[in-house]
């Protein structure tokens, strides 16, 4: 099965492509879901696609938002220069976006987005019989519906589906609560996830008095969903036919996708061990489920915050070699507080995750532009974002590599 990774701009598509994807998907600066990622402009789209390239790893696009009148006369045009970029599919779930996209970038291939809520056979034949080489199953099916789908359509039609992140409470996203609450479309790409925020009943003649908002079986099934996580279940998937599995995430940082595209890398090629569920548990994320696929998915009643057991600290910029006594010296930018002899751990591409020793710690403070650098010094604690930092390091990892530390963190809200 294809490994497809979620970008939302230059940071994340190198962590996608160090750590395993085999197909990333993305947008530009127009038309896509994910309006608050940083996303690519028209301008940056050729170099992000050659950069995917020259790894061998496809391109696709997502323009799948609802298409008002207005966006369309601006569509043709925006087409045709992705088409130039070389991107390699068009992510669509309107039909008339469809059908501008076959006459205005005929060299890409159309896949039909989960927005347009393909979950039966019939409807996944009719996309295909206009054009379509790929469906993305709407959210709301399980895996005997998938395996269905694939014995009922020809094989030259590719089913991808979600895997792994976010799942929106509203048929296959398409949502209404964030425009009505906050004016913000969710359709649109500007979703501001109202459906994680907590809520509480206020009795009309108890005001100031709240009830929180529970499921219990056969009763009310009210918000707050689980994240989706099906790395265990990788071969079921594959039984059912899929042929692409997706992660959620173009708002994500780049140490979430090299995480959790890692893991998948490792559970696809290796299979599922303790170590893909430790990564999985390590990064930022609400509590797990399998989401539809078997059955009506849990709600997470007693927590809806965030976890993680991991904190990002340093990206791996360049390593130094040594001279004589003189170790080698990793440098690495600061992304979070860290300090003289703590122990990090490495998270790179295709090996295990080891720990270093942070000695010798300086920071290298930026020159004035056009000046000299200055010269590097000595502290106890980096706790200048974004700023160079380096550290001895006998076995130093790999530029593009991330360092974290170990850490608990609950971000809970009631339970």
């Amino acid at each position: 099965m294809e490994l497809l990774a979620p970008v939302g701009g230059f940071e994340q598509l190198q962590a996608a492509l160090t750590f395993g994807a085999d197909a990333v998907y993305l947008a530009a600066d127009r038309f896509g879901m994910r309006a608050k990622a940083a996303n690519f402009s028209l301008e940056e789209l050729p170099r992000a696609v050659h950069a995917a390239h020259e790894r061998g790893v496809t391109v696709h696009l997502a323009c799948n938002v609802l298409m008002m009148q207005q966006d369309l006369a601006s569509l043709p045009a925006f087409l045709e220069q992705v088409q130039a970029a070389g991107v390699d599919a068009l992510i669509l779930g309107d039909m008339g976006a469809f059908a501008l996209a076959q006459r205005h970038a005929p060299a890409c291939e159309l896949h039909v987005s989960t927005q347009a809520s393909v979950a039966n056979a019939e409807a996944a034949k009719l996309w295909h019989s206009l054009g379509a080489t790929r469906i993305v199953c709407a959210r709301e099916m399980t895996l005997e519906d998938i395996a269905d789908l694939r014995a009922n359509t020809p094989a030259s039609l590719e089913i991808e589906t979600f895997v792994h992140g976010a799942q929106c409470m509203a048929v296959s996203g398409r949502c209404l609560i964030s425009s009505y609450l906050t004016g913000r479309s969710g359709n649109q790409g500007a979703c501001t996830q109202p459906c994680r925020w907590s809520y509480a009943l206020e009795e009309e003649k108890r005001p100031g008095i709240y009830f929180p908002i529970e499921e219990a079986d056969g009763d009310s099934f009210i918000l707050n969903a689980k994240d989706l996580n099906m790395a265990a279940h990788l071969d079921a998937l594959a039984e059912a036919g899929v042929d692409s599995i997706k992660i959620e995430g173009r708002n994500k940082k780049a140490f979430y996708v090299a995480t959790v595209v890692r893991a998948y890398r490792q559970a696809l090629d290796e299979g599922y061990s303790p170590e893909v569920e430790r990564e999985l548990l390590s990064i930022s994320h609400r509590p797990y489920s399998t989401g539809f696929y078997f059955g009506e998915p849990e709600q997470a009643t007693d927590f809806d915050g965030y976890e993680q057991q991991t904190m990002h600290v340093a990206d791996v910029v360049e390593t130094v070699e040594g001279e004589g006594d003189i170790q080698e010296r990793l440098f690495a930018r600061c992304r979070n507080r860290f300090a003289e002899g703590d122990m990090l751990e490495v998270l790179e591409p295709h090996a295990p995750v080891r720990q270093v020793v942070v000695k010798g710690l300086c920071w290298h403070p930026e020159g004035e532009a056009g000046g000299m650098r200055p010269r590097p010094q000595a502290v106890a604690v980096a706790n200048r974002s974004c700023n160079l930092y380096s550290f001895t390091c006998s076995t130093p990892p790999l530029a593009g590599s991330f360092l974290r530390t170990r850490t608990y963190r609950r971000s809970a809200r009631h339970g």
